[in-house]
């Protein structure tokens, strides 16, 4: 492919990073906690919870009832918790009031920048430019880290065709090339090269997978294609983020043929893990696990848990049945033990890979907070590439 004008790759092929989770020293690491954990505090680390916004404070705080839950090791997992002072209270709860001292990680929508605001997705794609793109995401890290977050739910590498869908703006369109280059550009930016470098932010693939073919352009609707289509045109930016290191997927609200895709272990463990030997782990998509009850797979909140954690989904944002619905399943023999272990090693696995267990507080300096937000050259940046990314339309 050339074009001229333009800095764009000539395939999106990459080399496999897949294999900075593949580190056996973590892994003994990860054995000797699970050993120690009981059954509630493995299904803790499968618990996603809300941060709690104070409109006094204005700032989020745990309430009584998440402290608690954080103190008995209940709790992963925070999201939209920002701040480098509010982050660090956060963690000192797990760390210095937990049994085990096993450290949160803070998720936030980091979607085009962070205080340094970039071109919507859509609008970087039309550039063409994927250095500008991974150098967007590098920036919007930068910033992101600095405010006491370790992950973003981004990118979204859903190709959409139907101009419709409300949530076209977020993604690069309907190219899988092009959506598979942009992809790979933005995680490298996320990750940066070492996930030891306290800029990294860690990349959530999303959504897995189809989830920009809802039927007419409506969120949330059914999808129906065929697996040759599926593989063709919707899989191929997921694959290309996975190879680039992409330390989590979020899985998506969508059904596929009748399957939701929070329970569909053809995506989650046959593709994802035993075709492509993603290592890192799956979260749900905003109370997802419960809405299996809305798509009528699930009678009730336990065989809803059951079926995603059993599909592949290793955690469980905001409706909170891994936690609540689990132990009794385990307890009666419902499913084996080991499936709630290793969804908990996916998630100890990307922690200790953040060095989070060495220093749960490195992204809680208030210097680099006050230092690294809008720097002059990331507004010139983002104002250069917002002026590359417009796209003029004539109506003859």
């Amino acid at each position: 492919m050339v074009i001229v004008g333009v800095n764009f790759p000539a395939v999106p092929v990459i080399a496999r990073q897949q294999t900075r989770f593949e580190n056996r020293a973590i892994e003994r690491k990860i054995d000797s906690l699970l050993a120690l954990m009981t059954m509630e505090e493995k299904l803790g680390q499968l618990n996603q919870l809300p941060g709690h916004w104070d409109s006094q404070k204005k700032r989020s705080v745990l309430t009584p009832e998440q402290r608690k839950m954080v103190e008995e090791g209940r709790v992963g997992s925070f999201l939209n918790v920002v701040g480098a002072g509010v982050t660090r209270e956060f963690q000192s709860v797990a760390v210095e009031r937990s049994r085990l001292s096993i450290p949160l990680i803070f998720g936030y929508d980091v979607i085009h920048g962070f205080r340094t605001v970039f071109p919507i997705p859509l609008a970087e794609a039309s550039s063409w430019d994927s250095e500008s793109v991974e150098r967007s995401a590098r920036i919007a890290a930068v910033e992101a880290t600095a405010m006491g977050v370790h992950w973003t739910f981004a990118p979204m590498v859903d190709i959409a065709r139907d101009p419709r869908w409300g949530r076209i703006a977020e993604g690069s369109g309907e190219a899988p090339y092009l959506g598979s280059v942009l992809a790979v550009a933005r995680v490298r930016g996320f990750q940066g090269s070492s996930f030891a470098d306290p800029t990294t932010l860690v990349a959530c693939a999303k959504h897995f997978a189809a989830y920009g073919g809802a039927e007419g352009g409506r969120d949330y609707n059914v999808v129906d294609i065929s697996e040759r289509t599926l593989r063709e045109v919707y899989l191929p930016p997921f694959k290309a983020a996975v190879d680039a290191g992409a330390g989590t997927l979020m899985s998506a609200f969508n059904e596929i043929a009748g399957i939701p895709s929070s329970a569909n272990r053809h995506l989650l463990t046959s593709i994802l893990r035993s075709e492509w030997g993603f290592k890192g782990f799956v979260v749900s998509d905003w109370t997802a696990v419960e809405e299996l009850k809305q798509h009528g797979i699930a009678g009730t909140s336990a065989e809803a848990a059951r079926k995603a954690i059993e599909a592949g989904v290793d955690m469980d944002m905001v409706s909170e049945l891994f936690v609540k619905e689990l132990p009794t399943l385990a307890a009666n023999g419902t499913f084996a033990e080991s499936v709630i272990d290793e969804a908990a090693r996916r998630v100890l696995r990307v922690k200790f890979a953040l060095g989070l267990f060495e220093n749960p507080y490195r992204n809680c300096s208030l210097d680099r907070e006050r230092l690294d937000l809008m720097k002059k050259e990331y507004v010139e940046f983002a104002r250069s590439f917002a002026a590359r990314s417009l796209v003029l339309l004539k109506n003859d």
